[in-house]
């Protein structure tokens, strides 16, 4: 089974986190968080900034892995680099996805997140419990 390697943004801004609903493909108006594939050579952190750059039109900062999710899909393998960010500058223009929404820890699973997500909000609950 073919394996993809991506890294996912989960950009924080006070007590809100941005995800993001698929506009196109396989899992079209499911929800993630937004990023993308590494390319050759590329580390996640790069990886992560340049896709937020260019499907968000914003620059992050302070960049902190959250985890990493192995994920078998029927067609493929996930495995998919998360880090905790925050919008360093620029305004969100978002030309990739179908809808974006701001979460709060309390409506976090208000939307239908895609499976890999899934154990991202996961582990993102246990870090916004042992922030508190």
């Amino acid at each position: 089974m073919k394996t993809i390697r991506v890294a996912a943004a989960i950009i924080r801004e006070d007590d809100m986190i941005l995800a993001a609903q698929r506009g196109y493909g396989e899992f079209k108006d499911g929800w993630e968080f937004p990023g993308g594939k590494l390319e050759p050579g590329e580390s996640g952190e790069e990886a992560c900034v340049r896709e937020i750059r260019e499907e968000l039109h914003v620059d992050i900062h302070n960049l902190e892995h959250l985890c990493t999710v192995e994920h078998d899909y029927s067609t493929f393998h996930l495995s998919m680099e998360c880090f905790t960010c925050a919008i360093q500058s620029g305004t969100i223009n978002d030309s990739e996805h179908e809808n974006l929404r701001w979460l709060t820890r309390e409506n976090l699973w208000s939307v239908e997140w895609l499976p890999a997500d899934i154990k991202v909000v996961t582990e993102l609950e246990k870090k916004l419990d042992d922030d508190k």
